[in-house]
């Protein structure tokens, strides 16, 4: 991946283009957590997966966050201000004339903005809500539920290339079983945990990293239950607007259990392959 050059001029236009990250969603193939907090706030090795997205961004070189909220978004709103707690040790002294709070400050110099979309709001009509909060030519737009050693410099070049309204990273699907090796009928072996990038698919999907042209909002109509994949990327898919870059690395999302202990697996193994910041 091409390191940013930090307080280059590159730097300097990479940090004004807002991500926008879809956080409002209920999460329901992951009721067993998501009863209780919001899918983004689901941990990965004792981080809430929407710190990961959020430091993969930070690491090359964004700094502006607008997460848009919905389901149990009251979550993440208290994470968000409490992060300072979160993140770092502190003493907290009583006194009889008050307490008092020492701390050091957090790593990341972000801006996060946490907008209410609504509770059944679609992803559609969630993106719409956030015009008025972006106040750039374009911005970067992702789920709150997926990782990757994303190239995002390279993703932003591919976009001004291509000068299409949007374009995505297209990705190989997960290998989600284990794979019977066989020779003339007799079974040779077992795979039981297949390594993802060797043994996977040749077609690709929609891998959540965007970079989004703000002529978008003008194709969108102000409509709750407007579905931001059916709605609008068929359309512009259709339109000749939408362009695609193959990310030949890692990704891997989060729709199920057995998803998160992959995560977390990985990260347990301290080479957790999205983790492109010291």
């Amino acid at each position: 991946m091409r390191k940013q050059k930090r307080g280059g001029a590159n730097d300097r236009r990479i940090r004004d283009i807002p991500v926008v990250i879809f956080c409002g969603g209920r999460g329901t193939r992951l009721k067993e957590e998501t009863e209780v907090i919001p899918k983004p706030m689901v941990s990965v090795g004792g981080k809430p997966i929407l710190w990961h997205i959020m430091k993969i961004y930070h690491a090359q070189g964004f700094r502006k966050f607008i997460l848009l909220l919905g389901y149990k978004g009251d979550k993440i709103k208290e994470y968000v201000r409490n992060y300072p707690l979160y993140a770092n040790d502190f003493t907290l002294k009583h006194k009889r004339k008050g307490s008092t709070l020492e701390q050091k400050g957090v790593a990341e110099d972000w801006e996060i903005t946490c907008l209410d979309t609504g509770l059944d709001t679609q992803t559609g009509g969630r993106l719409k809500k956030a015009k008025a909060l972006v106040k750039a030519p374009f911005f970067m737009l992702t789920y709150g539920d997926g990782v990757g050693n994303i190239d995002l410099s390279a993703l932003l070049d591919f976009h001004k290339k291509k000068g299409r309204i949007a374009t995505m990273t297209a990705v190989h699907p997960p290998v989600r079983f284990g794979e019977v090796v066989f020779e003339n009928g007799d079974v040779r072996a077992f795979r039981e945990k297949p390594d993802p990038i060797a043994h996977r698919t040749e077609h690709l999907i929609n891998g959540g990293y965007f970079v989004i042209d703000s002529r978008i909002f003008r194709r969108m109509p102000d409509k709750q239950d407007l579905v931001f994949e059916k709605d609008v990327l068929t359309k512009l898919a259709d339109d000749g607007e939408l362009a695609a870059l193959p990310h030949r690395g890692y990704w891997q999302c989060m729709d199920t259990i057995r998803d998160t202990e992959v995560l977390n697996e990985a990260w347990k193994s301290g080479k957790a392959p999205w983790k492109v910041w010291k």
